[in-house]
């Protein structure tokens, strides 16, 4: 399995880019800006893109989708309940980083709680992890145990919880029940910052 991580934009969001090494086949999660730099790093590896994920969809996640949908096509897929969030895209990055981002990307389908995300031989389980946003999800990877956690869980910290849509016991409780019923050894690679482990947060996060 290929695993690259790109932190991108302004906001430093970490891109994960996943790729089969069988099917040559790829999901991008949370291209937050920079989609040269993601085409690019496709294309070194020899992938094609089958489609890109948000773990929520709070702009600095979004800002690179639409310019990857028109260069490879691929769909995109995240909870329903951050739907709202796309179509405040433009507002909220004009208020936060002062431009204009164009349209935001057209929205192919949901990520269900429960759903197996399938492309060759990836198999990514969403589990919805509200409470940064509401329609948060951590995309748990069980075969190299890993979890995409966006900006619900970070090394030694958790996600704002000040933004429309947050809620503080809500991340709380999506954290204890979808996150840290994970072993420890599954390696949490959060939306912002370096990697850590659950074991790691359990032990030692003074939010938990």
């Amino acid at each position: 399995m290929i695993l690259e991580t790109l932190a991108v934009g302004m906001l430093e969001v970490n891109c994960y880019v996943l790729g089969c090494e069988r099917t040559r086949r790829a999901v991008v999660i949370d291209p937050g800006d920079e989609a040269p730099a993601i085409l690019k790093l496709l294309q070194q590896h020899g992938l094609t893109l089958d489609r890109i994920l948000a773990t929520h969809a709070h702009f600095d996640h979004l800002l690179g989708c639409r310019p990857l949908q028109e260069a490879t096509a691929a769909p995109f897929y995240l909870h329903p309940a951050d739907r709202p969030l796309v179509a405040l895209m433009q507002r909220t990055c004009m208020a936060w980083l002062g431009y204009d981002p164009g349209e935001p990307p057209a929205i192919a389908g949901d990520l269900a709680a429960g759903e197996i995300v399938r492309v060759g031989d990836i198999a990514l389980e969403v589990r919805h992890t509200p409470g940064h946003s509401p329609g948060g999800v951590t995309l748990v990877e069980h075969a190299t145990r890993r979890a995409f956690t966006g900006d619900a869980l970070f090394a030694g910290s958790v996600g704002r919880v000040d933004l429309p849509g947050g809620d503080g016991p809500t991340l709380l409780a999506s954290i204890e029940a979808q996150i840290l019923s994970l072993p420890d050894d599954y390696v949490v690679l959060s939306g912002h910052g370096p990697a850590t482990t659950v074991g790691q947060e359990r032990r030692t996060n003074p939010y938990l």
